[in-house]
């Protein structure tokens, strides 16, 4: 059954109230909003997909669903405490409350790919002279000891108990000792402010994704609709953190995790057009830190000059191994110039997502806190 069935069904109830037709496009606004969204982020070029300025855009969108989920939500405040949906809606602020540590942990990755980045430019520093045409043995030992720790830095991806990135001192988040973090805890879950070593991404989204189904037709009848919104909103929030740690190197990552896009609703399509490339692309580079676009730009730039650097045995060089080493070394500097211009403005926008879900969350549970008149 078609969302649009759904709400035909749900404005057929109470066909003679003029107040309930404009709640209801109200609601449809809402799936439409989602859905046109996400069918522009799915009709991107294989190219950009997955790059910094389109998981620049997904959060784009995914802030501009959040913000009108937030307008329906503080509209209705009378039904939010209410059953049925008073526990749709306290389900989707306990994952709103799980997010958040996706969202630290994403902050961690790009903390890493910093550091992968800052070999990088160690590597690219090691050919500039003002000597263009001039390449020394010192060079390219330089070139590849900073290689080497590149490489070592790395492989630690799978031993991070022992890495630089164990001590988590820094997240979006403070500390906060409400008797919400006393009561729930688990393997999977971990503080807001903080990502321990026991902590997993695959294990937390596999937690927020869990017991997210579809409101069921009483459930949406019961509601006015609501529970449809709630469910929506949810999905797009397991969807986005998903996409998230699939491209960011995060502790644990695993694409693995079960959820399946609901046909039902309009915006089921494009979602589950993107699900089905994301995982095609990931099954092309089974071995990546991570799926962002210009990881995978980085790991062939590294290959190229490895093999380059590993080539030479004897100085001078020739013309042409100058210009093969010249070309690859271009090739590091375009990655090292995309990651200083575009790490950034990318945690900017993370740390705004952070702020915009805990926001949601706090002003959602004061309106479930009130006394109903």
């Amino acid at each position: 059954m078609g969302i649009g069935n759904d709400h035909n069904q749900i404005h057929s109830m109470d066909v003679n109230s003029e107040s309930s037709s404009e709640f209801h496009c109200e609601l449809g606004s809402f799936d439409h909003q989602v859905f046109r969204q996400f069918r522009a982020l799915s009709a991107t070029s294989a190219d950009e997909l997955l790059s910094l300025d389109w998981i620049s855009k997904l959060l784009d969108a995914f802030i501009s669903c959040q913000e009108e989920f937030k307008v329906i939500l503080s509209q209705n405040e009378a039904d939010l405490s209410k059953p049925p949906l008073d526990k749709f809606v306290t389900d989707f602020f306990d994952r709103s409350i799980r997010a958040l540590d996706i969202c630290n942990a994403v902050r961690d990755g790009i903390e890493k790919i910093r550091l992968w980045h800052k070999q990088l430019e160690i590597v690219s520093g090691a050919f500039n002279s003002k000597q263009r045409n001039v390449m020394v043995e010192g060079q390219f030992k330089r070139a590849k000891k900073a290689l080497t720790d590149l490489a070592i830095i790395m492989l630690d991806e799978n031993k991070e108990a022992g890495s630089v990135f164990s001590n988590r001192n820094r997240s979006f988040g403070r500390p906060n000792k409400g008797k919400e973090h006393q009561q729930k805890t688990g393997h999977s879950r971990s503080l807001s402010w903080s990502v321990p070593n026991s902590w997993s991404a695959s294990k937390q989204l596999q937690s927020i994704a869990n017991g997210l189904v579809p409101p069921r037709a009483h459930e949406i009848s019961a509601t006015n609709g609501l529970a449809n919104i709630v469910y929506t909103m949810g999905f797009v929030l397991v969807f986005v953190l998903w996409v998230l740690v699939v491209a960011i190197p995060c502790q644990d990552r695993n694409l693995q995790v079960h959820f399946s896009v609901p046909r039902q609703f309009s915006w089921g399509t494009p979602l589950n057009l993107l699900h089905i490339r994301i995982m095609d692309e990931s099954k092309k580079r089974k071995n990546s830190v991570g799926l962002l676009k210009e990881i995978y730009q980085m790991e062939k730039s590294i290959n190229l000059v490895t093999d380059l650097v590993d080539s030479v045995n004897q100085f001078p060089l020739t013309a042409e191994q100058k210009e093969e080493v010249q070309t690859g070394i271009q090739e590091v500097a375009r990655v090292c110039n995309t990651f200083k211009n575009g790490l950034d403005p990318f945690e900017r926008q993370l740390r705004e997502v952070f702020r915009k879900i805990m926001s949601c969350r706090t002003e959602g549970l004061e309106i479930l806190g009130r006394p109903q008149s």
